[in-house]
């Protein structure tokens, strides 16, 4: 199911106004899965433009963007998972979100749709061991045959490694 950006945020808006803190994610695809974040976080979806990189920045910050007036840094979340790079293309996405006071942009390969999860539809991260830092994840979200991996993008955005919202914001 391929939507357009402006699509999607139109979704998105309808989504968020009428039912707000109502447990919806706009969904994204990096790599073979699939991820959702906060509804009410999402500001914009845009096409992905070049950004200017920053000297001796870590290799996920991609640089910063003007958004009308607003100097807003790029994070590439598949580097930052550390998945292999992507060739960015017309699905490429940026997801431009408010977190912690703070306009943060993230790049991922492309924007699904925006879903509900009842309470009961989210599960816990299972424990892996130290595999994994669950850190930064809120839950497993379970739709029909799809399985979600819920984001807290608050915590990984105000992490001290990414330093893009302060810790007491976040």
């Amino acid at each position: 199911m391929s939507t357009t950006p402006e699509q999607t945020l139109q979704d998105a808006t309808t989504a968020a106004d009428g039912l707000a803190g109502s447990g919806e994610f706009l969904t994204f695809v990096l790599g073979e899965e699939e991820y959702g974040v906060d509804i009410l976080q999402v500001q914009e979806i845009r096409s992905y433009d070049a950004v200017t990189r920053l000297p001796d920045a870590p290799d996920y910050i991609k640089g910063v963007i003007n958004l009308r007036g607003v100097i807003v840094p790029v994070v590439d979340m598949r580097l930052k998972f550390r998945l292999a790079r992507a060739d960015y293309n017309a699905l490429t996405v940026m997801i431009v979100l408010n977190v912690g006071g703070r306009v943060v942009g993230m790049v991922v390969d492309s924007v699904s749709d925006v879903v509900r999860l009842a309470p009961e539809q989210v599960r816990a991260v299972p424990e892996i061991g130290s595999t994994i830092d669950r850190q930064f994840l809120t839950g497993i979200g379970t739709l029909d045959e799809r399985m979600l991996i819920l984001l807290d993008i608050e915590r990984l955005m105000g992490h001290e490694i990414m330093g893009l919202v302060s810790a007491e914001a976040a």
